[in-house]
């Protein structure tokens, strides 16, 4: 969910079918507001999905193009629900600090997360984020960036980096003209 923004309702409804190994790519169905998309993955997430997809023969024996991706049972897939429960475990074990005030994340915030850390990978790779919210905003599902706004929360990291590109911008510009 983190490494490509998605929504539990969306991971719980991925079939096998819907990885496309070949191509490195998700197909999301029916997602929110009933609309489709394709979602590429790169090598790295390539790699953990076939290794979770072999482990998957191994457990489950063969399995058919319809069978969900993530299963107890081989059967029925995950239910949104049950991969929130999962997550709430799992948060108490990787020691997490949470300064005073702020409340535990859920597992929307990997979606939020997601979306923060690529705007911040294009600031520090010297890609205008401006130029490419668009794409971002297509690639979590969203009609218009107007959307995905909601997910941009400002960090400190990302202050920085938006702070530093706007002092680029104008550090051709004298002191006198700013005045």
């Amino acid at each position: 969910m983190y490494g490509l923004g998605l929504r539990a309702g969306e991971v719980s409804r991925l079939c096998h079918k819907d990885v496309d190994r070949e191509r490195q790519l998700l197909v999301i169905r029916e997602t929110k507001f009933g609309k489709n998309r394709l979602v590429p993955f790169g090598p790295k997430l390539g790699g953990h999905i076939e290794i979770y997809l072999l482990k998957c023969s191994d457990w489950y024996g063969q399995w058919q193009p319809d069978d969900p991706l993530f299963s107890f049972t081989h059967r029925r897939p995950l239910r949104p629900e049950t991969i929130s429960q999962v997550f709430h475990h799992l948060l108490p074990k990787i020691d997490l600090t949470l300064t005073p005030g702020t409340a535990p994340p859920c597992l929307h915030c990997l979606r939020h997360s997601f979306a923060v850390q690529t705007l911040l990978r294009w600031y520090r790779s010297g890609i205008d984020p401006g130029q490419r919210l668009f794409h971002l905003s297509t690639f979590m599902g969203h009609s218009d960036p107007a959307s995905t706004s909601w997910y941009l929360t400002i960090t400190d990291d990302l202050f920085a980096e938006a702070s530093r590109k706007f002092e680029r911008s104008v550090s051709s510009i004298t002191p006198e003209v700013i005045l």
